[in-house]
């Protein structure tokens, strides 16, 4: 059986944790996207991730 050192255990949590965000951002952009343009445009979510300007 192979050992894993300290330093490799926290790499392997490093790169799980990034994993994790990233599959949390996906999650949240697809339900954004899900809701109606209206509701969208209220809470400013296309200007963050689109570029575009806030008022």
């Amino acid at each position: 059986m192979t050992r894993f050192s300290p330093s490799m255990l926290t790499s392997l949590r490093t790169y799980a944790g990034k994993l994790q965000t990233i599959r949390n951002q996906v999650r949240t952009e697809r339900l954004m996207a899900s809701l109606p343009e209206e509701l969208r445009k209220d809470i400013g979510w296309p200007d963050r991730f689109m570029g575009g300007a806030r008022d």
